[in-house]
C-alpha cells in the first residue's frame, strides 16, 4: 500500500498528513477519483488506529487523506494538544481545499470520515460545505451537553468539578501568556483526566501510536458541552451514514440517533452493540468498514466530466 506525506496550510500553520491514493478503477470516473478526507479523534493523531481504515478505503479505489489536527503529531501549532473543536474543523475545511488539488482527483465527490469527536466535526462541515459528496460519522460526539453528563456519571460528582477549575487554571495562564497546564485524556475515575472510565487508558494505549501523548490543555474542558454539531444536522445535503454504538459509555447513542432523524432521508443510522473503542480493531472494525464501503458504493456515482479546471474553494465564514 502506497503511502505519501503531504502538509497542507490551515491558518498561518501547516498541517501534517498522509495521502493513500486509491487501488484500481473502481470507484474512478471521467473526472477523477473520490478522495476520503479522514481525521482523529479527540487528542488523537493520525497512527492511532485509523489506518486500518484509511487502506481499507484506498484498497477499495479511493483516495485517502489522513491529516493531523494543528499542535497535533506531525503538524505545527501551537500551544500543542490544544483541543479546539471550532480549529478542528477549519483544519478540515484545509484539508477538503488540498484534497480537491491532488492530481487525480474529482473535486465533485470529496468524502468526509470521522469518528469520536471528529464524526461530530464532519456534520458541521459539510453543513458549511455544500459541495461534499458524501459523509462518514462514526460513534460521534454530536452533543456536547449529552457527553458531559456522560462523564459526569462515569467520573462521579467531583469529576465535572474538578474538570472545569483545572480548565479555568489553564484559561488563566493562557491569558498570562504562561505555559498551558496540560492533563491526561483519558483515565481512571478520581483522575484529572478529561475522559474518565474504569479501564479507559489501558484501551486507549491498545490502539494509540507512537505519536500519541495522554494530555491536552485543562481549558478543552470548558469548550466540550459548547460543541454541539447536531444543531447543523438538518443542513447536511449529501448522504450520510450515522455508525453508532449501543453500548458506548463515552459518547451514547441518542444524539447519533436524533442526528439522522433531523437529517431525513438523507442519513443512514446502523448501530452496533459495540463500546466506543471497540471500533478500532476486530471484528467491529471490519463490519464498520464494511458497511462504509456498501454506503460508499450506493453513494458515489462517477462524474460524468469534469465541469471544473480548479477546485472549488470554501470561504470561511
Amino acid at each position: 500500500m502506497s503511502m505519501y506525506e503531504i502538509t497542507f496550510p490551515s491558518g498561518k500553520d501547516h498541517c501534517s498528513a498522509w495521502h493513500l491514493p486509491g487501488t484500481g478503477d473502481a470507484f474512478a470516473g471521467a473526472g477523477g477519483r473520490p478522495c476520503v478526507v479522514m481525521a482523529p479523534s479527540f487528542g488523537g493523531t493520525r497512527d492511532g488506529g485509523l489506518q486500518a481504515y484509511a487502506e481499507g478505503l484506498a484498497t477499495a479505489g479511493l483516495d485517502v487523506v489522513l491529516f493531523d489536527y494543528r499542535g497535533f503529531g506531525g503538524s505545527t501549532g501551537t500551544p500543542r494538544q490544544d483541543v479546539s473543536f471550532l480549529r478542528q474543523r477549519q483544519d478540515y475545511h484545509a484539508a477538503i481545499t488540498a484534497a480537491r488539488r491532488l492530481p487525480g482527483i474529482d473535486p465533485a465527490r470529496i468524502v468526509l470520515w470521522g469518528n469520536s469527536y471528529a464524526g461530530g466535526h464532519v456534520v458541521a462541515v459539510a453543513a458549511r460545505d455544500q459541495h461534499v459528496a458524501a459523509v462518514i460519522s462514526m460513534t460521534p460526539a454530536m452533543d456536547g451537553i449529552t457527553v458531559v453528563r456522560q462523564l459526569a456519571r462515569n467520573g462521579g460528582p467531583l469529576h465535572l468539578i474538578r474538570a472545569t477549575v483545572n480548565g479555568l487554571r489553564d484559561a488563566l495562564r493562557a491569558v498570562t501568556g504562561r505555559t498551558p497546564l496540560l492533563v491526561p485524556v483519558g483515565g481512571e475515575p478520581g483522575s484529572n483526566a478529561i475522559m474518565v472510565k474504569r479501564g479507559l487508558l489501558p484501551a486507549y494505549r491498545a490502539v494509540a501510536g507512537p505519536a500519541w501523548r495522554n494530555e491536552v490543555c485543562a481549558r478543552t474542558a470548558l469548550q466540550v458541552a459548547f460543541n454541539r454539531p447536531i444543531k447543523f444536522a438538518s443542513r447536511v445535503s449529501c448522504p450520510l451514514l450515522i455508525q453508532a454504538g449501543t453500548h458506548d459509555q463515552l459518547v451514547p447513542p441518542a444524539p447519533a440517533r436524533r442526528a439522522a432523524a433531523k437529517a431525513g432521508s438523507r442519513a443512514q443510522l446502523v448501530e452496533y452493540p459495540i463500546d466506543h473503542l471497540d471500533v478500532y480493531t476486530g471484528p467491529a472494525q471490519a463490519h464498520a468498514l464494511a458497511d462504509q464501503l456498501t454506503f460508499l458504493r450506493h453513494t458515489l456515482a462517477p462524474s460524468p466530466t469534469r465541469h471544473q479546471t480548479s477546485a472549488p474553494r470554501h470561504k470561511e465564514p
